[in-house]
């Protein structure tokens, strides 16, 4: 009777025991003890879904397109200067170099304001400048940019690897950077104008 009894005592306390465990370690965002995990880390290499878009800021080389809608003396087609900037008629100098899509808008709006009572203006890209491939590829040299580029895409465009290069990392200088960055070759890995990418000869 005795041992029957402490049995039914210990088996509830048990139970809020465990439930106590499972709510303490969700709420210190650790991975519960029965069907949970712990959440994935983050990639750290910018993704080729992400490019080029909004985020992407134009640099000398870049040649757009700014349409003003219902005014066509105002659209056309605009190389960015060697100082970073374009000239529209009636509109004057705008500094575009270091700014994005929605930026360089915002700043022919502002500069229309002036002239139109409600002026709606879209920026388009009409080409990228180039970007650039060396080292361990049958045709290294500079390639046209081309929109969700990723490491494989550029790879390919320069012929592909040779037999000495390392097929497992790849080495890419950012646009307005002055170092290297080692990443794995993989199409989640974006190429963006102005880069320069290098393909290592691997160790034997």
């Amino acid at each position: 009777m005795f041992a029957m009894g402490h049995c039914s005592v210990l088996r509830p306390a048990a139970a809020f025991l465990l439930l106590f465990l499972l709510t303490a370690c969700e709420g210190a965002g650790l991975p519960g003890i029965i069907g949970t995990s712990a959440p994935a880390p983050s990639a750290s290499a910018p993704s080729a879904k992400s490019g080029p878009g909004s985020s992407v800021r134009f640099a000398p080389g870049d040649k757009i397109r700014v349409v003003v809608f219902g005014e066509d003396k105002f659209t056309g087609e605009y190389q960015i200067d060697t100082d970073g900037s374009v000239s529209m008629p009636l509109v004057g100098t705008i500094e575009v170099a270091g700014h994005t899509k929605p930026e360089v808008e915002q700043a022919v709006t502002n500069k229309l304001k002036g002239s139109l009572r409600n002026p709606k203006v879209t920026v388009e890209v009409v080409s990228f400048r180039p970007f650039y491939i060396l080292g361990e590829v049958q045709k290294p040299g500079e390639y046209p940019y081309r929109s969700g580029l990723n490491v494989l895409g550029a790879i390919a465009m320069a012929g592909g690897a040779t037999y000495r290069a390392n097929n497992w990392v790849v080495l890419i200088q950012r646009a307005g950077t002055e170092q290297f960055a080692e990443y794995p070759q993989s199409p989640s890995v974006a190429v963006f104008p102005g880069d320069v990418v290098r393909l290592q000869e691997r160790i034997f």
